[in-house]
C-alpha cells in the first residue's frame, strides 16, 4: 500500500478527532469522528491514487 494512503487516514482521524472534541464530545464521540474522517479521507485518496496511476499508465 502507498504511503501516501496511510498517512491521509492517519490526518484524517486526527482532523476527526479535533473536530469532536471541538464540539464537546465524549470519549466515543471522537473515536467516532476520527474513524469515519480517516476511512473517508483513506477512501478519497485511494480513488484518487487509482485515477492518477491509470492515467499516468496511459
Amino acid at each position: 500500500m502507498y504511503p501516501i494512503v496511510l498517512i491521509s487516514i492517519f490526518l484524517g482521524a486526527v482532523f476527526g478527532g479535533w473536530r469532536a472534541k471541538k464540539r464537546g464530545g465524549n470519549g466515543l464521540d471522537i473515536a467516532q469522528y476520527a474513524a469515519v474522517h480517516g476511512i473517508i479521507a483513506g477512501t478519497v485518496v485511494l480513488i484518487g491514487l487509482v485515477i492518477l496511476l491509470r492515467y499516468a499508465a496511459g
